[in-house]
């Protein structure tokens, strides 16, 4: 499995598209100025406590106060409290959590105005951003991510990630933590922390450690609500998560980007610093490297994906559906068991990198074409396993229902990618009808008449479809553009960019930037 990534930078956003194999199986758009990301660290204060959610609401300076249930609060609850209120109070460097007594756990089944008070400071952390109506969910349960370990103060257990299979190698990286992590410190040791030496987990282990008391210095002069600590950006978190030897190029379109990026990788992994490329060109990142073909094709209600199969995909309040369709697909020498056996199974593939893509979570019914072997069913389930567990992101599948349902639950703690393919024309203005085509060129050369005599520019780029960049570059000679080109005593560049609509146009002057007219 080769995997790629493609990262476009923009003044407002940073749009970033994952590949595997060439395929598109996840997108990401991040705005410049993010905030309540998951992982991020707030100084808040209590607003609200309310007994009957066993919850309390908390300004982090969202718009709508954050929630969080008291089974969120972590046992450790008090202990944090105590080292937040001495760093609040205390001058000078604040006292390491390794020389703390530790309070005893909160009860599992206590309630929340038992250890939480209305207008109290508390730290807590993201665990769901702000989706839709609701504010950011919370945690008190502080953990900080690297690349091979998990960080979480007031706690002296260290788990193994399951995904790690070998015993011995378990009980290796085990010893070898609880041997240097500093006391009232817990860790939970990630998948690619395997085989690992000490030498680098200790040096992860202590740069966390410095990460999260640095955060503690300022902490007397913050008013709440206030952040702490932030999550590294989307981009540097990808890369910490996935990034292994499967990956052989990553692509950004800045050049600054593209430096930090070889910054962290070299620190991280330096064999991989030469995998990032920093692409430059008239064209769109997304299509000079055909990104932008499969976001269109891959969003929007119906997805094609083998021998004309399809699928549906609609989305409520309360759950997501996709229903699975044969289309016109048929293959002689099968039979319908057959045939619906095979088209559940591709769509099975197609439907895990749907979820992944579109980042759907909650509850999503798949409804598959009717099979009446229970064998055939188990087959369709066996295969959506395989698929899903390519997936970090927390999910349950269910069996087939003998209606052909499967249910699947997806962690969601970010806000569903949306992306909308079906764009009101900008030629006819959703009226349904448009100035001649005939007459396009026309007006091309109108607009571009009042340029030049308005701006007195001399060097001008016009981008276009390019079905219409061809009509007008049509012939050598006698050609549209050099006609003007010498009518107007200019220097005219015509770009084709695929991404524009048929009968679209724009002007830029010598610097690329867009005129207005």
């Amino acid at each position: 499995m080769n995997n790629e990534l493609v990262i476009d930078v923009t003044p407002n956003e940073i749009v970033i598209a994952l590949l595997s194999n060439k395929q598109l199986i996840e997108l990401t758009r991040e705005k410049s100025n993010l905030q309540f990301a998951v992982g991020d660290i707030y100084l808040g204060k209590v607003k609200k406590i309310m007994p009957g959610l066993n919850a309390a609401f908390v300004d982090v300076g969202y718009e709508k106060d954050a929630f969080l249930h008291y089974l969120d609060l972590g046992h450790q609850f008090l202990s944090l409290n105590k080292f937040l209120q001495q760093a609040l109070a205390r001058k000078g460097k604040n006292i390491s959590i390794s020389k703390m007594r530790l309070e005893k756990d909160i009860d599992k089944n206590g309630t929340i105005s038992d250890v939480v008070k209305s207008g109290q400071y508390i730290l807590v952390q993201v665990a769901k951003e702000p989706i839709s109506t609701k504010g950011p969910r919370l945690c008190s349960e502080i953990s900080i991510a690297g690349r091979n370990l998990v960080l979480i103060p007031f706690s002296d257990k260290v788990s193994i990630s399951q995904k790690i299979k070998s015993a011995e190698e378990k009980n290796r990286l085990k010893q070898l933590l609880q041997s240097i992590k500093p006391k009232n410190y817990g860790v939970i040791v990630r998948t690619v922390a395997e085989g690992k030496r000490v030498a680098e987990l200790d040096q992860e282990l202590r740069a966390l450690v410095e990460k999260w008391e640095d955060s503690f210095l300022q902490i007397r002069e913050m008013h709440p609500p206030k952040l702490v600590l932030g999550e590294i950006d989307r981009t540097t978190a990808i890369l910490r998560d996935i990034l292994n030897s499967s990956f052989e190029n990553i692509y950004v379109n800045d050049a600054a980007a593209a430096k930090d990026l070889k910054l962290y990788i070299s620190g991280i992994a330096p064999e991989k610093s030469k995998i990032v490329k920093h692409i430059t060109g008239e064209l769109p990142i997304f299509d000079q490297l055909g990104i932008d073909k499969q976001i269109k094709s891959s969003f929007g209600k119906t997805v094609s994906f083998k021998n004309g199969a399809y699928l549906i995909i609609e989305h409520t309040e309360a759950f997501h559906v996709i229903d699975v369709n044969s289309g016109n697909r048929s293959k002689a020498g099968n039979d319908q068991e057959t045939n619906a056996m095979e088209v559940n199974i591709a769509a099975a593939q197609e439907i895990a990198r749907q979820l992944r893509l579109r980042d759907m979570g909650g509850i999503i019914v798949v409804d598959f074409i009717d099979m009446h072997l229970a064998e055939n069913r188990q087959k369709v389930f066996e295969k959506m396993k395989e698929m899903m567990a390519l997936d970090s992101t927390k999910h349950n599948i269910l069996p087939l229902s003998k209606f052909g349902l499967m249910q699947i639950t997806r962690q969601r703690v970010r806000p569903e990618m949306n992306v909308e393919i079906q764009e009101k024309c900008p030629t006819c203005l959703g009226t349904g009808k448009i100035a001649p085509a005939v007459l396009l060129t026309d007006q091309i050369k109108q607009k571009l008449d009042v340029i030049v005599d308005r701006q007195s520019e001399k060097h001008l780029t016009l981008k276009v479809h390019p079905f219409v960049g061809a009509y007008i570059n049509k012939g050598f000679w006698k050609n549209l553009r050099r006609q003007w080109q010498s009518e107007l005593g200019i220097k005219l560049t015509v770009k084709e960019i695929p991404s524009y609509d048929l009968l679209g146009y724009k002007f830029f002057d010598k610097n690329n930037q867009e005129i207005e007219y």
